[in-house]
């Protein structure tokens, strides 16, 4: 990712940083954050974010938080279980009440 499109000290780049509205970024670590920050990129991001998601994070990373992370839309869970063949049934979203 070219670095011109980070600001400062800024992990994130800056046009993806609506999606962080309510995060201090100068001082967010992505990586330090895994659950929130893969959170909020599947369930807002656009194709450039889960473009920088997949260099930021493994897919196994972004398949262990689908598989805990209960607050996704049911549209989103359903699309990334398509997106990396994760059965429904080990989605998190996807099962049980929220």
């Amino acid at each position: 990712m070219d670095r011109s499109a980070y600001t400062d000290n800024c992990m994130i780049p800056s046009d993806l940083h609506g999606l962080f509205w309510d995060t201090d970024l100068n001082a967010f670590v992505p990586e330090a954050y895994p659950d929130y920050t893969i959170l909020r990129v599947l369930e807002w991001g656009d194709e450039r974010a889960v473009r920088w998601l997949q260099q930021t994070f493994p897919d196994a990373e972004v398949r262990r938080v689908l598989s805990t992370e209960r607050r996704l839309s049911e549209r989103s869970a359903n699309f990334w279980a398509l997106v990396y063949q994760m059965p429904h049934s080990e989605v998190a979203a996807l099962n049980g009440s929220r």
